[in-house]
């Protein structure tokens, strides 16, 4: 089976081409950007030191190394997704902004990051949480850090990634949003499982 494999600079067609529970990896760059950089973005009105367009941004706070006799170099250690939710108040804003493409990070995201994603023809995409050290694996190079001021989790670390996954797509480019979708299906299947366990057990009131 072929992996379906996305490079940055991303293309529509690319992200189009994708829904709800697809899979993918990412090749091109990654850039970590989590709540101080979306909160400087949106809520302070600073410009980015990053043109964010067409590319791919990771909701991560790593743990960095720098190399030994390579001042300002560094290498990944761990790089495990931050719960996305966090960034729901800002995304909305977020995406048209800076016209990024993909948002990568763990747990789904809600209505309003779904609209930006339909207008603005963006996908979010989850990775596996507990596996910090297979992402760090897929990191090519540190090319770069930005506002390292915010400290190591928060800075903007462009990262030179390969096949970097997998990635399942938890809102696609219509909307259509995975984890909401699967939250009224489980309440169903909950619904019945408990009005039938009711019939066979007893309580005290």
């Amino acid at each position: 089976m072929n992996k379906n494999i996305i490079t940055t600079p991303i293309k529509d067609e690319a992200v189009e081409a994708l829904g709800i529970g697809d899979i993918f990896y990412l090749s091109g760059y990654l850039i970590t950007a989590r709540d101080d950089v979306h909160h400087r973005l949106i809520r302070q009105g600073k410009k980015l030191p990053l043109d964010l367009k067409r590319q791919a941004i990771f909701h991560a706070g790593p743990i960095m190394q720098e190399i030994k006799g390579e001042p300002g170099k560094y290498r990944v250690i761990s790089i495990g997704p931050t719960t996305s939710m966090r960034m729901e108040k800002y995304e909305k804003d977020f995406i048209p902004r800076t016209g990024v493409k993909i948002i990568i990070g763990k747990g789904g995201m809600g209505s309003d990051t779904a609209e930006a994603c339909r207008e603005n023809k963006v996908i979010h995409a989850v990775f596996p949480g507990g596996c910090a050290v297979l992402a760090a694996n897929c990191v090519a190079e540190v090319e770069a850090v930005e506002w390292l001021d915010l400290g190591m989790p928060e800075a903007m670390w462009v990262m030179r990634v390969e096949e970097f996954g997998p990635l399942i797509v938890s809102i696609d480019t219509r909307g259509n949003n995975l984890f909401e979708n699967n939250k009224v299906l489980f309440n169903q299947r909950k619904d019945t499982v408990v009005a039938d366990i009711c019939q066979h057990v007893d309580y005290l009131d």
